[in-house]
């Protein structure tokens, strides 16, 4: 299996776990010129959009250390692109969330991290 299989199955997984937190999908892997969106998701009465990340170790740091400013720049454009071309969302309030996964103890285990980064306005 390929990187890029491997991240679309985790996407998968983290979809599945915030949908039974009582989210629901609104899309994945939206592109635009500025990068993807792994999920995005509605949490009423936000818009949430959700960097995914998978760690099998925290040698390096763990998922959400991942997420530098730059980033978190290109996730901000994106979804200022996803409103733009979807309007029916744009007076909704937005968040960035984060969900890693990673092996601790043999074990998998799911983070969602809500409010993981702000776009630094208002």
């Amino acid at each position: 299996m390929n990187t890029r299989h491997k991240g679309q199955a985790w996407e998968k997984r983290a979809k599945r776990y915030l949908c039974s937190q009582g989210l629901s999908s609104l899309a994945t892997n939206f592109s635009c010129r500025f990068g993807e969106l792994d999920l995005i998701m509605r949490d009423d009465p936000w818009i949430v959009f959700v960097e995914v990340r998978y760690r099998n170790t925290e040698k390096y740091g763990g998922g959400l250390e991942s997420i530098d400013n730059r980033k978190q720049q290109r996730i901000i454009q994106s979804a200022q692109c996803f409103l733009a071309k979807h309007p029916m969302h744009a007076e909704s309030p937005c968040r960035f969330d984060a969900v890693t996964i990673g092996i601790v103890g043999g074990t998998q285990k799911i983070s969602w991290i809500k409010n993981a980064f702000n776009c630094g306005t208002g």
